[in-house]
């Protein structure tokens, strides 16, 4: 049986020891007690338990100087994260830090708002030695592509870049390669994409007779590839992703701001059907990881980060990855840690982190887990193994935590594990659910960014610059035929004419048009010049 005299997972009462009962030795409270003391900034998680029972005297405590050595949040479903999410979201911005986290169930907007005190949180509060006073938070509300209530987060194709869209297109590697090298194609010849239509039309312009001898040039680009890329393409779009892509795009130094109170501003994802398209959801924020990563300088170790980023439903972005691409987040997230941002992600069991991944995740919340199959058995094995050693017997006790507890280690200020500890956790100050539709309007309409993001541009780019050249394609064939009477050799005239024009065509509509002109005003953009890019191929432009 649990704690609570119900049958164990595996339906028999003698099969697991109830945790209850086992008391936890004075040293290993002591233990914890000077492992989790800190002398400078900490979050306060909460507080130790041993034998059912909460220690006030024996805090739980996180350094805010090793946030950026990265976390794990992990439990089954309705074992508490989103709770413990909210609170680390509430004491990072109280002590001065942005925080970015995707709201997947959709009741983080709460952060907004004083919680509500009741009969719970006051016993929780009394539990944990907390002094619970009811708080809002400074909190800025996005939403991918305006699809909610928040201010619009989009990317442009050409900084999106390659890999990241082979990723969300389901492309293999020989495909991603060869989305490569479209991307490197319309980077030389100054062709901004900046929604799916320009891609698309790119690629159509290489499959087509004008495009023939382009596409040849590519060398490592066939014809029946870049058709799989077009038909991935027109069925993203058929679902609706077009929306998700223009401008105006994210500056994500947004994501670093601070209120006018001093707190961090919390910049919360609405995220209303990330089960219609959980991969443009995980590869978003991989996105803007990424573009971070390209845009803030180095600043090594710090007493507190400059940015943590919650990376919920973590497995979605790991699933079907190629080994590559797992190459390049594991890369990303170990030299991000540099540069004060601190990454924490968030599922249900470590085994939905890669490896090489994990590895570099030192701080450890971990909520309860089932043990109903033995694919959760097996799970559940290894999630032990992951801790450091401990007095605990971790394999029954990680099945009988209460909703709100959690098993917790931490690094301390000079980087070593602190014990492992049976933790209860704080309660949330802020409202524990979804703030109201009017509530949220009004946050977005106070919003300083709405005004630059809520409305759409569609500026001149590759798919104008395309249908302009296709318009102007007849013109030359005409003025040899009408010039060919004057001619001293009429048979020879139409090929030297046509190269003849052909020249000062390409000129005209990538240097001298009036759409380079509106282009460099617009973005600065260099033609003819190619784009340097990132690790994950999104485009440095800043």
């Amino acid at each position: 049986m649990d704690a609570t005299g119900a049958p164990g997972p595996s339906g028999s009462a003698a099969t697991l020891p109830r945790v209850s009962e086992s008391p936890a030795s004075d040293a290993q409270l002591e233990a914890i007690r000077s492992g989790y003391s800190f002398s400078g900034p900490a979050m306060q998680l909460g507080a130790a338990v041993t034998g059912g029972t909460a220690h006030a005297d024996a805090p739980v405590n996180l350094p805010l100087s090793v946030m950026n050595r990265h976390g794990l949040v992990a439990g089954a479903t309705g074992t508490g994260k989103t709770k413990t999410l909210q609170l680390m979201a509430e004491q990072l911005a109280a002590n001065g830090v942005p925080v970015f986290l995707a709201d997947i169930k959709g009741d983080l907007s709460g952060l907004a708002a004083p919680g509500q005190p009741n009969d719970k949180v006051s016993a929780r509060a009394s539990d944990v030695g907390q002094t619970w006073e009811a708080a809002g938070f400074p909190v800025e509300l996005f939403t991918l592509g305006g699809q909610g209530t928040g201010v619009p987060i989009r990317a442009t194709i050409t900084d999106f870049g390659p890999t990241l869209l082979a990723k969300v297109l389901g492309l293999n590697a020989t495909q991603e390669s060869s989305l490569g090298l479209v991307f490197h194609y319309a980077d030389k010849r100054g062709l901004p994409m900046l929604d799916l239509k320009d891609l698309r039309a790119v690629v159509q312009h290489l499959t087509s007779e004008e495009g023939k001898a382009d596409l040849k040039e590519l060398g490592g680009l066939s014809a029946a590839t870049a058709g799989v890329i077009l038909r991935q393409l027109i069925a993203f779009s058929d679902q609706g992703a077009d929306v998700f892509f223009g401008e105006p795009e994210l500056d994500t130094s947004q994501l670093l701001r601070t209120g006018s109170d001093g707190k961090g501003v919390i910049s919360c994802l609405e995220l209303p059907a990330v089960q219609d398209r959980p991969k443009v959801f995980s590869t978003f924020l991989m996105w803007l990881l990424a573009d971070l990563f390209q845009d803030l300088p180095e600043v090594g170790d710090v007493d507190k980060p400059k940015l943590v980023f919650f990376f919920d439903e973590a497995h979605l972005l790991f699933n079907d990855a190629s080994k590559a691409f797992l190459e390049q987040i594991e890369q990303t997230v170990r030299l991000i840690r540099s540069k004060g941002v601190g990454v924490f992600f968030v599922t249900q069991t470590p085994r939905d982190v890669p490896a090489g991944v994990l590895g570099q995740l030192g701080n450890r919340v971990q909520h309860a887990l089932r043990a109903f199959t033995p694919e959760d058995a097996k799970a559940l094995k290894a999630t032990v193994k992951t801790f450091p050693k401990s007095e605990y017997d971790l394999e029954s006790l990680l099945t009988q935590l209460g909703t709100g507890e959690a098993v917790v280690t931490v690094l301390s200020e000079r980087g070593a594990p602190t014990p492992v500890a049976w933790t209860r956790m704080r309660a949330p100050q802020s409202l524990m659910g979804p703030i109201d539709e009017a509530a949220m309007a009004q946050i977005v309409s106070a919003s300083e960014l709405n005004a630059t993001y809520a409305q759409a541009i569609d500026r001149e780019s590759a798919y104008e610059m395309l249908a302009a050249r296709v318009q102007q394609a007849p013109e030359p064939q005409a003025a040899p035929a009408e010039a060919q009477p004057q001619a001293p050799e009429p048979a020879r005239e139409p090929p030297r004419r046509r190269a003849e024009k052909e020249e000062p065509g390409l000129v005209e509509q990538v240097v001298g048009s009036g759409m380079f002109k509106s282009m460099m005003r617009s973005a600065g953009t260099a033609i003819g010049r190619e784009i340097t890019r990132s690790i994950f191929g999104t485009a440095r432009r800043r």
